[in-house]
């Protein structure tokens, strides 16, 4: 059996793998036992016969020995050696048979939620990527980030903020966007209204965690932000999807809706609608509350590009003048970077108390180094300058994406150029399942039209991010797109 055993063992012990060689031992040995093929009392060979036997040197299988003692996997005697240990049971669900283990995690022995086949995010690869309307990071000048962060890190340290810290966020980044909300959105808002979060898509997450239970009723546009829409119905809420136009959300379809349905709450961006960009009007606004007064559900306002408007001055959010029936979701993202990882929302203060909640639950804080640092970029004024001058930057780009569309696409594509946001909503005249299939296949990556659709009636499109690809970028993307559709 020793003999046998010791001959499996050798050819799973491989000095190429990255592993150690007294881990991947410690490793086979557990598994043999698991596994049956080393039962409770079988004693293992000396520390210099294994070691021969492995072509190791002497001291990797003494260490793996006493790692193994220690861990309770085996037990020592001082006069017969090296033993499995008789405490552990005999039975188990692999015992008695030994099952090949393959390098890394196998399949798991449980039932688990699989993700779906379509993924949220854009995967990995080459080729070039066309997102939903990022901004290019390539702007913020690295320098100010470095600098921020250090003087957050020895800000932190001097007051003890290294610890465990509120799950609301750090006071000085709460009480900055509290601040500027409050001047350039006309939200009546402190401190205690905002509670941070790491990024708008935990914010959303964290709402539906304090709105929603199995059941719920939530009502969406028929094109909508899919992550969003999967994040209600991870928590079982049911989606009802409503139609919308150049004026946005459909309000007959609301209130038809309410009076058949319990609703528990609406996810809106009326800023600039996601994906089609067309902005919610005032009339519908107005009624949208009036509506979610009436039937007590919240309105989950997703304000995720009002730092970027390129027409006008921008409409206020809902939350301006509702403030007691809106749980507003925003972000740092478009105006940092998104690896930062910023976001917040804004909501009555006892709606923070239980966000704050379910921050503790699920992360326990964030992470209050970044945060300061944001909280800096903001005070010392960075972050506005940084703003202006990318706005600029994707204004003109806007423009030039927009002259580029029509000559390389012409009537194949209809589109309007947005009055801000950082992205395209195009619709095609021909089979848009081919362009997409053929636009793949030639290296671009983008997100489908399908993962905009909340119901499969809805009009189909492609949202197309124009900020974070330069000129040379965008003409490569849009040509792939041209021959696409040709």
């Amino acid at each position: 059996m020793a003999r046998t055993w010791q001959a499996g063992l050798s050819e799973r012990i491989d000095a190429s793998r990255p592993a150690p060689l007294y881990m991947q031992i410690i490793q086979a040995v557990i598994h043999d036992i698991e596994s049956g093929r080393l039962a409770s009392g079988t004693y293992l060979p000396s520390s210099r016969a294994l070691a021969e036997m492995l072509g190791v040197n002497r001291k990797t299988v003494v260490l793996a020995y006493e790692d193994l003692i220690a861990q309770g996997w085996l037990d020592s005697t001082a006069t017969r050696g090296t033993l499995v240990s008789v405490t552990l049971p005999e039975s188990g669900g692999a015992r008695g048979k030994a099952v090949a283990r393959p390098h890394g995690i196998a399949t798991p022995g449980y039932g688990f939620n699989a993700p779906p086949e379509r993924p949220l995010a854009l995967p990995g690869g080459s080729g070039l990527k066309l997102d939903e309307g990022a901004p290019d990071g390539r702007l913020f000048p690295p320098e100010l980030l470095a600098r921020a962060y250090r003087a957050a890190t020895h800000r932190a340290s001097r007051t003890n903020g290294l610890q465990y810290r509120d799950p609301r966020g750090v006071p000085e980044l709460r009480d900055a966007i509290a601040g500027m909300l409050k001047t350039q959105r006309g939200m009546p808002v402190g401190m205690e209204n905002i509670c941070i979060t790491r990024g708008s898509q935990n914010g959303i997450f964290l709402a539906a965690m304090t709105l929603l239970r199995p059941g719920d009723a939530v009502i969406m546009e028929e094109l909508t932000y899919e992550p969003a829409m999967a994040a209600f119905q991870a928590l079982g809420a049911r989606i009802i999807p409503v139609g919308l136009d150049e004026g946005g959300m459909d309000l007959d379809a609301v209130e038809a809706t309410c009076r058949q349905h319990k609703v528990k709450a609406a996810f809106v961006t009326p800023h600039h609608q996601f994906p089609t960009t067309v902005a919610l009007r005032p009339d519908r606004r107005l009624r949208l509350v009036e509506l979610a007064r009436q039937h007590g559900f919240a309105l989950i306002e997703d304000d995720y590009d009002h730092e970027f408007h390129f027409q006008s001055q921008p409409l206020l959010p809902i939350a301006a003048y509702a403030p007691d029936q809106v749980i507003h979701v925003g972000s740092l993202s478009k105006l940092l970077l998104p690896a930062l990882r910023i976001g917040y929302i804004a909501a009555p203060a006892p709606v923070v108390d239980a966000l704050a909640h379910m921050v503790s639950l699920s992360d326990g804080m964030g992470n209050g180094v970044t945060e300061t640092t944001a909280a800096i970029l903001i005070e010392n004024g960075e972050l506005r300058r940084h703003a202006r001058k990318a706005r600029q930057v994707y204004a003109g780009r806007r423009e030039s994406f927009a002259a580029e569309l029509r000559r390389v696409l012409g009537d194949r594509v209809d589109f309007r150029i947005p009055d801000g946001g950082l992205a395209f909503w195009l619709r095609f005249a021909g089979d848009l399942d081919g362009i997409e299939e053929r636009a793949r296949a030639a290296g671009l990556r983008f997100a489908g039209s399908r993962s905009f659709m909340a119901r499969p009636d809805a009009p189909r499109g492609l949202r197309v991010g124009f900020a974070s690809l330069n000129e040379a970028e965008a003409q490569t993307a849009i040509a792939i797109l041209g021959r696409a559709t040709g």
